[in-house]
């Protein structure tokens, strides 16, 4: 039940936008299956991104680490060695797509304004309008030890110097005076006198003086994409965010409750309450029938719990080593460990960890289950979405019709063909009912999302 009323629909012309998150570290792309291909190979990628163009998809969006995980002193089995740098691989993909927009999730804790801009202006020139930046932040002296300066940064630090990376950054991509460059061969001059002006900025966290060396591309800037959801991270969105990457876009509720949060911080922040765009991630699952999607998200599930990624998980609720226990056997009977608060890599963090193995056990004990088959059921939070066509369909025009979510960044089940049933199968559902696009009507990622165009330099 929703806390709507279905006669009252406040966004009757709402569209649907569609991402797909190309991830790196995680347990939900399944590796196991035959049709699995490379995290690594750019055919992986090249296919993922322009099947997602073919489904008239708004942005590819690239995930990505600075230090390969390790727990216990070993490095985590789903960590993917050998992914090409994030800006790299998304020029690389710009030259094989037309609209979908490429989209970098790319560090403000150990990287450095002036070069960053600089990069990402590049991939927003090269694929004509099309780059995002997925502003994320790192906490962790763990990752900090793979850099000169190592360092720690408290959780309202780093959005602090977010902020002002991000603020440096978009001084630099405005350093060209839109049209600065000449058009034409008779000009006294390669570019307008005045029109290209340094940028030099002090703050807290950084000094900048730069000259920027690349105009503005077609959409101004690159589209920022932010995912905190704290309170600080909310903020943060609310204040510098183009869209906003959240985990509640699975119980409408949950969304709605999310949603009308943001759109009160925006509205605190100064800014009108459409002026961000609110896209989930989730997982989607298609059948023909109901009957044959429920099967599929079954195996899903079960097939993403191997039984490796069983006894990591459970070994970071106890906070004990159980690679020496049987997967299929029975639930550990030893009491846990005490949690690990330094943040340290791998330290388990999970407030009421005696409380949830209670849980666990009488699970167990009540549906004979074994150790895999409880973290199967009940290891994390129901995510995601499964059904028929026209079941999704209508799911969704509900969800966007009601301001709950703009619209999904999809995480496939599988690499490279996980998005196949969704644009064959799920696009036509979701064109027939008028909530999603049958062409793309602009060539960035900007007019893709419906965002205001960035001001003009020379207003």
């Amino acid at each position: 039940m929703t806390r709507t009323d279905p006669t009252d629909v406040p966004r009757p012309d709402a569209q649907l936008h569609f991402g797909v998150f190309f991830q790196g570290v995680n347990y939900w792309t399944i590796w196991s299956d035959p049709a699995s291909g490379s995290q690594i190979s750019p055919e992986s990628y090249r296919r993922v991104a322009q099947t997602g163009e073919r489904g008239l998809f708004d942005a590819f969006f690239l995930g990505e680490g600075l230090r390969l995980r390790e727990v216990g002193g070993r490095i985590h089995d789903l960590d993917v060695a050998g992914r090409p740098d994030a800006i790299t691989q998304l020029a690389a993909l710009a030259a094989v797509t037309n609209r979908i927009g490429l989209v970098s999730t790319t560090n403000t804790t150990f990287n450095e304004p002036a070069d960053l801009a600089r990069r990402l202006a590049g991939l927003d020139l090269l694929s004509g309008g099309r780059a995002g930046w997925n502003v994320v932040t790192t906490d962790n002296a763990w990752t900090g030890e793979n850099f000169r300066r190592g360092g720690y940064l408290d959780h309202a630090d780093r959005y602090r110097r977010a902020e002002e990376f991000l603020t440096a950054a978009r001084a630099i991509w405005d350093g060209w005076t839109d049209g600065a460059a000449a058009t034409s061969a008779d000009a006294p001059a390669w570019a307008r006198p005045g029109t290209i002006a340094p940028v030099r900025t002090r703050g807290e966290q950084f000094t900048v003086d730069v000259t920027p060396t690349l105009p503005r591309s077609r959409q101004g800037h690159p589209v920022i994409f932010q995912a905190g959801d704290s309170s600080d991270g909310r903020d943060f969105a609310a204040r510098n965010a183009d869209v906003i990457f959240s985990a509640h876009g699975t119980d409408f509720d949950d969304a709605l409750t999310f949603a009308d949060d943001i759109r009160a911080r925006l509205r605190a922040a100064g800014r009108p309450e459409d002026d961000l765009r609110i896209l989930p991630g989730t997982s989607i699952v298609v059948g023909e029938t109901a009957a044959e999607a429920e099967e599929k998200a079954a195996w899903v599930r079960r097939e993403q719990i191997t039984p490796a990624t069983a006894l990591a998980q459970a070994g970071l609720l106890w906070n004990l080593d159980l690679s020496g226990h049987d997967p299929d056997g029975p639930l550990p009977k030893d009491d846990p460990r005490p949690q690990d608060t330094s943040g340290a890599f791998g330290a388990a963090r999970v407030a009421d960890a005696q409380g949830v193995i209670q849980q666990w056990r009488q699970a167990a004990d009540a549906n004979g289950w074994s150790l895999r088959e409880t973290v199967i059921h009940l290891g994390q939070r129901a995510r995601g979405h499964v059904g028929t066509p026209q079941a999704l369909a209508d799911k969704f025009a509900h969800f966007v019709r009601h301001g709950a979510v703009d619209g999904f960044n999809v995480s496939p089940y599988l690499v490279p063909h996980g998005l196949d049933d969704i644009v064959d199968l799920l696009v036509p559902a979701l064109q027939e009912r008028g909530i999603y696009r049958t062409a793309y009507t602009g060539t960035t990622l900007r007019e893709h999302l419906g965002l205001r165009p960035r001001p003009s330099t020379e207003d």
